[in-house]
């Protein structure tokens, strides 16, 4: 399973851009965008937002690695961790649902 970092880093390798440059468009120090790329540190939501326009073919890609890195992370060292994943997609669904009613 690719990570975040993962992810940010082959775009930009396709692209064949420089950490320096992402960094320079961005208004983002590229020791920053580094450690993310090495999975070393997590972006936050304005990072991402910044990197989701910015690899806009893939903005959905980039937003689902960062929001499962996200809920992963939070909950791995949890004995129930699976079990209550299950019970919050069933609430983001509900919550869905009914928001658009």
């Amino acid at each position: 399973m690719k990570t975040i970092g993962t992810i940010l880093r082959e775009l930009r390798e396709a692209k064949g851009l420089l950490l320096r440059e992402v960094g320079a468009k961005l208004s983002l120090d590229p020791t920053i965008l580094s450690k993310i790329e090495r999975d070393e540190r997590m972006p936050t939501r304005e990072q991402v937002k910044a990197l989701s326009d910015f690899y806009k073919e893939q903005k959905n890609d980039v937003i689902i690695a960062w929001l499962s890195d996200k809920l992963a992370y939070e909950v791995q060292d949890e004995d129930l961790a699976l079990e209550a994943m299950k019970v919050a997609e069933e609430k983001v669904k509900y919550n869905v649902k009914h928001k658009n009613k």
